[in-house]
């Protein structure tokens, strides 16, 4: 466990930690530093973990999951935060199955050149994420246009909107109070 504020271990958690820490567990059985971060405030973590497989891991999301974590690890590449990166580049090399691909995806990311490796719908959504997380205020309503006419529809426009928003929320969360990946399984799936 590492972060710049204290975690509670689960060998040292009252009942109300112990619960939240169990809603936390990740496929692998454990509480990654994200959310045991929260661990000092249970019900903040609560609600982290209530709002993150909301954005991530709904099984009514249309977006496809390898493609929410496209999303999610460019957010986390523009607002340099190597935690939410390194889960969710891990979780996207995975869903996307393809070495050859990921790799090309990969560098289009961390050189902040999606159209390197994207056009159409993808690279719209790309770019709306890079404004959104940037330029938040430069937002209008233009560009929610262009991402209809690329073929997204109102349910996937508010799905990638709030993939967007959770990990603006998520980096600052874990940049500000020093959180890595120390002691984590990092990545969200289980090895076969």
């Amino acid at each position: 466990m590492s972060a710049w504020i204290t975690m509670i271990s689960d060998e040292d958690a009252d009942d109300s930690l112990r619960a939240a820490l169990d809603m936390a567990r990740t496929p692998h059985g454990t509480v990654d530093n994200v959310m045991r971060v929260h661990s000092l405030r249970p019900n903040t973590m609560n609600g982290h973990v209530v709002l993150y497989r909301a954005c991530l891991h709904d099984e009514a999301n249309t977006v496809p999951a390898w493609f929410q974590e496209v999303i999610s690890s460019y957010v986390s590449t523009l607002n340099s935060c190597p935690y939410s990166y390194a889960n969710h580049w891990a979780n996207a090399r995975h869903l996307i199955g393809e070495d050859q691909r990921a790799d090309k995806i990969e560098a289009a990311l961390t050189a902040r050149q999606p159209q390197s490796a994207f056009d159409g719908a993808q690279l719209a959504a790309l770019q709306y994420a890079e404004k959104l997380t940037l330029t938040p205020g430069e937002i209008v309503k233009a560009d929610l246009d262009a991402l209809k006419h690329t073929g997204w529809d109102d349910g996937a426009i508010l799905e990638i909107n709030q993939i967007i928003c959770y990990f603006n929320y998520a980096n600052r969360s874990l940049n500000g109070l020093g959180v890595t990946t120390d002691g984590d399984v990092v990545g969200y799936y289980k090895d076969e």
